[in-house]
């Protein structure tokens, strides 16, 4: 996702991402999510980083995205 509008905001496992997604779209916030083990999967690859996904946002979004991201990360080393 180079010379993208996106920006990546996070990265960590399936649940931790999907929870941040769900907090995004509560917000309207819409984000992408790049798997590159299921990617690879999918073309018969393997990947380097097996569960890791990548969660990106839009740059006019960023602010708004970035304080849900804080947030979840505070209270999961709470």
């Amino acid at each position: 996702m180079h010379d993208s509008n996106y920006i990546k905001i996070f990265t960590g496992n399936f649940i931790t991402v999907q929870r941040i997604l769900s907090e995004l779209e509560n917000i309207n916030v819409t984000a992408v999510i790049k798997d590159e083990s299921e990617s690879g999967r999918l073309a018969g690859f393997g990947a380097s980083i097996q569960g890791q996904q990548e969660l990106y946002v839009h740059k006019d979004e960023l602010d708004k995205a970035i304080v849900i991201v804080e947030t979840i990360n505070a209270s999961l080393k709470a």
